[in-house]
């Protein structure tokens, strides 16, 4: 009060006019432009930040990088469902509005978007082109690519890119680089998911069906374009010199091989071989005991390659034997824990890694949105408890996987087994099959990619799956084991025509949306979901819409946390084992930058940090 006796009536009228001006103000309209964005708080790096930490801004340019994919291929659009496409397309040639860093759970920072502008309370958010935005053939990036590209991935597009757009109310442009989307119901994730679509070219598609595969080459603003395709065998892309975006802060140091090359092998065996032949760069291996035994060839002695082991603070994800709920086989949580019983994780992860990886214990295991295996406590517990009478035994209570022996015969396991069996009304008759109660035998198919998968090869599956149906045998079970070629295989399950089948989905430290799309129940009928379980649990959707809405960091750790329970305890998937490394043979040439995304090897790690630089 002592400021306001050195002033007259006047100008006390006029402040007090400003006080109330200011104070009615909405506060979704005092929100300012940003270089970033992140879910809670600050990015990390501040605006003008020269680099991004874990990229080394002076890595030498040039070079080749060759890499392998197993599989074929027969479209150029990953972005759609149809077809079996080429997965590097949508990496190396289109870009986003914002990029995601790998060094920060839930941070982006501008790429064709210049700035980020979003409501205190996210319902709407804001983004400003970059006027120098090209497409490779020079023409602009414009407000109009933007709406077509969401709106066409909206409809047209992959089912991934349709639970989003369902939120979104409107989308409008509000100046001449200025679009806006604006949501429909609370969900802080919305805002940065608005920055992650890829903006492709309307012209080039305009008036297509977007929907159908093929082989043209996608125009995009990326740092490379597609320079040689050979339908089914390779793909070569080739950095753009006029690349529009090389000096921007969060690329310095980035795109640094002129060529990056893929070739497709039928299978991992050929990999392999190829790549200690020096027809490839480099090999990523999946499991431990090869990387202590396998690597005694003339390239490893000499020096020409090299054995790098990349360590990562991200969640386990899960991997291993999904169980089909649409079969009603699955139906039975008892059924479901039979078939987690039955399969003897020990002696598998022996054989396998010589016991030297980890069992994946929960889906978020390895981070701090793991679940804690004892009973649900505060938060967790609070959220958890509407839904009691519906979660399976131990989702509230605690759960834990068997262990398993040491021996392929787990005799603790096979006895367990068979008493939830039974209780779920299946017996082992005389002839020692497994029926229920009319008499039907306990028989389903175990589908399998003879391509093998992004962690685990097609020898090393089928090594797996032929231990666990020795042991279903002494339960009276027989399973059929089905291989297929990948487009086959990618055809029945997009259609979800399995009983069982190998299933690997890998989380990140930021889970948001994309939850509802490997979990929710519309994926229980729409073709291309994630979700091969089948759920349809209305516990798991609350727990996501949670931690879509929650206000802070600690309301977001119990969600998902409640989240990974359900998931955990609901027993769709009998889990193998992961690593906390990623191993990495190479050619000595290759080198990566001393800093270590938190990531670790995650997608913008490899090739995009990597370069080629000759042994002095």
């Amino acid at each position: 009060m002592r400021f306001f006796k050195f002033l007259n009536e006047s100008a006390i009228r006029l402040l007090f006019a400003v006080f109330t001006t200011v104070a009615s103000v909405p506060l979704a309209s005092l929100a300012e432009p940003g270089h970033g964005i992140a879910m809670y708080g600050e990015p990390a790096l501040p605006e003008g930040f020269s680099h991004l930490p874990y990229a080394r801004p002076d890595a030498p340019k040039g070079g080749t990088i060759r890499l392998a994919e197993p599989g074929s291929f027969d479209s150029l659009k990953p972005w759609v469902l149809a077809g079996n496409p080429v997965w590097a397309v949508g990496i190396h040639v289109p870009e986003t509005l914002m990029f995601r860093s790998i060094d920060e759970p839930f941070t982006l920072y501008g790429l064709l978007a210049e700035s980020v502008e979003a409501a205190p309370d996210r319902s709407w958010v804001e983004f400003t082109l970059r006027p120098e935005a090209r497409f490779s053939d020079g023409s602009p990036v414009t407000v109009e690519d933007v709406m077509w590209s969401y709106e066409t991935l909206a409809t047209q597009g992959h089912p991934r890119y349709h639970g989003a757009w369902a939120k979104v109310a409107s989308m409008e442009q509000t100046g001449p680089r200025q679009v806006r989307f604006t949501f429909t119901e609370p969900d802080r994730e919305l805002a940065m998911l608005m920055g992650m679509r890829p903006i492709l070219k309307k012209a080039q598609w305009e008036g297509r069906d977007f929907s159908q595969s093929g082989l043209e080459v996608p125009i995009g603003s990326g740092a490379y374009v597609v320079a040689h395709v050979d339908p089914g065998r390779s793909i070569t892309f080739r950095r753009n010199p006029d690349y529009w975006g090389k000096d921007l802060p969060v690329n310095r140091g980035l795109h640094n091989f002129d060529t990056i090359r893929y070739d497709y092998f039928s299978d991992a065996n050929a990999m392999f071989e190829a790549f200690k032949a020096g027809e490839i760069d480099l090999w990523r291996e999946l499991v431990a005991k090869r990387w202590e035994q396998n690597f005694d060839f003339p390239a490893v002695r000499d020096g020409r390659v090299v054995k790098s082991e990349i360590p990562h603070g991200r969640p386990s994800g899960i991997i291993g034997l999904v169980m089909n709920m649409r079969n009603p086989l699955f139906q039975d949580w008892r059924v479901r824990q039979a078939m987690i019983e039955a399969f003897n994780f020990r002696f598998v992860n022996m054989t396998l890694t010589g016991g030297e990886d980890a069992r994946i214990t929960s889906y978020f295991s390895n981070s701090d949105l793991g679940m804690d295996h004892g009973p649900a406590t505060g938060r967790e517990a609070g959220l958890l408890a509407p839904f009691a009478d519906e979660l399976p035994p131990g989702t509230i209570e605690g759960y834990n996987l068997p262990e398993g022996g040491e021996r392929m015969l787990d005799r603790a396991g096979i006895s367990r087994a068979l008493g939830l069996l039974e209780d779920a009304g299946w017996t082992v008759d005389d002839s020692g099959t497994l029926r229920d109660a009319s008499g039907q035998p306990f028989r389903f198919e175990i589908l399998l990619n003879q391509s093998g998968s992004a962690m685990r090869t097609a020898a090393e599956t089928r090594q797996i799956v032929d231990i666990f149906t020795q042991s279903l045998r002494n339960i009276g079970v027989t399973p059929t084991v089905t291989l297929l070629d990948s487009a086959q295989y990618i055809e029945r399950t997009n259609n979800y025509q399995f009983d069982m089948t190998w299933f690997e989905r890998g989380l990140s430290l930021s889970p948001g949306n994309e939850q509802l799309i490997y979990w929710g129940a519309d994926g229980m009928d729409q073709p291309g979901s994630r979700n091969w379980m089948g759920m349809d649990s209305p516990a798991a959707e609350a727990m996501i819409r949670h931690m879509l809405s929650a206000g802070d960091e600690q309301d977001f750790l119990a969600a998902t946390r409640a989240l990974d329970r359900i998931l955990t305890a609901g027993r769709y998937v009998i889990p193998v084992s992961y690593s906390r490394i990623s191993r990495l043979a190479h050619k000595s040439d290759l080198r990566y930058p001393d800093r270590i995304p938190l990531y670790g090897d995650w997608p913008g790690f490899l090739p995009e940090t990597w370069w080629n630089e000759e042994k002095k």
